[in-house]
């Protein structure tokens, strides 16, 4: 068993001192206030009076295995670390300091681990602050769900992405606990192959919000809305949670906007925890899966609140599952999309952009894109396709010197709408910014024409591949 040396008994060394000993370890303390020293042996503690700045101490505690120097004058802690360097380069020395200068020197002079009391404080305070924050939004919207006396409508984004649904299936359970009825209903499709997978293998029951009447609903929830204000609800929102910051004030009962987590999933999970949920095996896999694509597998943006969401969900969560919705056969849309893109590449350096012509699923080019950045060489792509008269763009990068979504951005915001992050991103433009021609069964192929030449321009000037690739060929 290791034993412990104290030296400096203030009310830090006291705290240590006393936890030490009621996990049964052998405890040495020693300090320069005798009359402190008294009432420590009074307490049955094993303390020494002895100025700790002494080379005799070091001598003192030489058979102990770790020695904690916790006095708050902070040059006696350095004579002491000192002296029991000079003695003994094998003990195991923790030391306090007082800011990053004296943590310096502290370690400098070969303290093992520096700790600072007021970061420690502050540690323990904002840990609190965030329980505190927590545990009183947790029933703020307990108290929103339980007003309501008919049903809560949990509203995803359009197309929902893995996120988006996770997050409301979350929501949902949330509700049932707390005795309400709640449905999820969503806008688009669920077009991409994953997610298609992702919510047949979990048998997670989601309703097209065209379908049903928003006014049989007296409580409306927001979830990972993204564009909300492009969402065309036609009731009152109670509830809006989001991991991303939006532009202007939210208006609504309930709202919980956390920019400093990665994911939606991840702030449900919060909640799950809060209401001390037993969580389903079908909504623990959601989640676990919410975080994971937003974040990358946690290779983009991954913060602890991410990670220790994840761990909480992982023992729960039906590994076999998702092995499945992340490997889903390829439908033959996608398969044709991908076969267009390829036939129809266009590589300059590692940036590879393609046009898929005339597609029925735009959530293909998704798939496409991913599947092209395999390709030997690539660190780029870009996939774009016609749906009635819109061109949707995918893009993915696994460039670190790239952020494919502020390059979407630069290249189409003042013509259409464009979104993302540094490793994916979309873009929707209105073909007749391009074209000037309305789309139909004649023009169509002008129409392909016209619009690959200018996309592709626009992107490769957004990228900086032509004046790069010069560059290249000048030299």
């Amino acid at each position: 068993m290791s034993t412990y040396a104290i030296l400096g008994c203030g009310s830090v060394g006291h705290s240590v001192a006393e936890e030490l000993v009621e996990r049964g370890k052998d405890v040495l303390i020693v300090d320069k206030d005798e009359s402190r020293v008294e009432a420590l042996r009074d307490q049955d503690l094993n303390a020494q009076a002895a100025d700790i700045r002494d080379d005799g101490v070091a001598e003192l505690v030489d058979d102990r295995d770790v020695v904690l120097i916790m006095s708050s004058d902070i040059e006696a802690n350095e004579a002491a670390v000192e002296n029991i360097r000079d003695r003994n380069e094998d003990q195991f020395v923790v030391a306090r300091a007082s800011d990053p200068v004296t943590a310096d020197e502290l370690t400098q002079l070969g303290a093992d681990v520096v700790i600072n009391p007021s970061n420690v404080i502050a540690d323990a305070a904002l840990r609190a602050l965030e329980s505190g924050e927590l545990e009183y939004k947790a029933r703020q919207l307990a108290d929103v769900i339980t007003a309501s006396t008919s049903k809560l409508a949990i509203l995803t984004h359009d197309n929902p992405d893995p996120d988006s649904i996770a997050s409301a299936a979350a929501l949902r359970s949330i509700a049932e606990h707390l005795g309400a009825e709640a449905d999820i209903l969503y806008f688009g499709d669920i077009g991409h192959q994953e997610n298609r997978a992702f919510v047949n293998l979990l048998e997670l029951e989601l309703t097209p919000y065209d379908s049903v009447d928003i006014s049989e609903y007296d409580t409306v929830a927001l979830i990972d809305p993204a564009k909300a204000g492009e969402l065309q609800v036609d009731a009152d929102v109670d509830i809006y949670i989001d991991h991303y910051e939006t532009e202007g004030e939210v208006e609504a009962e309930f709202v919980d906007v956390r920019p400093n987590v990665s994911s939606t999933s991840t702030i449900l999970t919060k909640y799950i925890q809060e209401f001390d949920l037993s969580v389903d095996q079908a909504v623990a896999t959601a989640l676990l899966y919410g975080i994971r694509t937003e974040t990358l597998d946690f290779r983009r943006d991954t913060t602890p609140a991410d990670l220790t969401a994840a761990a909480y969900l992982y023992p729960f969560a039906d590994h076999d599952t998702l092995e499945q919705v992340e490997s889903p056969n390829m439908s033959p849309e996608t398969l044709d999309v991908l076969a267009e893109a390829i036939t129809n590449r266009e590589v300059r350096g590692s940036h590879l952009v393609s046009d898929a012509g005339f597609i029925r699923d735009r959530d293909a080019l998704a798939q496409a894109a991913q599947q092209l950045l395999n390709l030997e060489g690539i660190t780029t792509t870009a996939v774009f396709g016609i749906v009635d008269d819109t061109i949707y763009l995918a893009a993915r990068s696994k460039d670190i010197r790239l952020n494919i979504g502020k390059v979407l951005q630069d290249a189409f915001t003042d013509i259409g709408e464009a979104a993302g992050h540094s490793t994916q991103a979309s873009a929707e433009i209105p073909l007749g910014i391009f074209t000037g021609i309305e789309s139909s069964e004649e023009n169509r192929e002008t129409l392909l024409t016209l619009t690959e030449e200018a996309v592709k321009r626009k992107l490769f000037d957004a990228m900086g591949v032509e004046q790069e690739t010069s560059a290249q060929n000048g030299g």
